[in-house]
């Protein structure tokens, strides 16, 4: 089990260069100008944190960071064993 990761978008700096989008279209987007736009905060899958990362990696502006969600303690995931359910 992945732990899961908060992504954050600093829209100052974004240039608008969109390798976030082409990197993973389903966690952001950009707006009318060009500036990223998280479709999600917190991502949980381990293809999902690894898309994220790879995203943090080529934004040229540095625009993008990857963070463990705050408070989370793997193994006491309160839905841990219902996934599925």
């Amino acid at each position: 089990m992945v732990s899961p990761v908060q992504v954050i978008a600093d829209t100052d700096r974004c240039i608008g260069a969109g390798q976030c989008v082409l990197t993973a279209g389903h966690l952001f987007d950009q707006d009318e100008d060009g500036i990223v736009q998280l479709l999600t905060g917190a991502v949980d899958t381990e293809g999902d944190v690894a898309l994220a990362r790879q995203a943090e990696h080529l934004c040229p502006a540095a625009a993008l960071k990857i963070q463990p969600v705050a408070g989370y303690v793997a193994g006491n995931d309160a839905t841990q064993g219902q996934r599925g359910a």
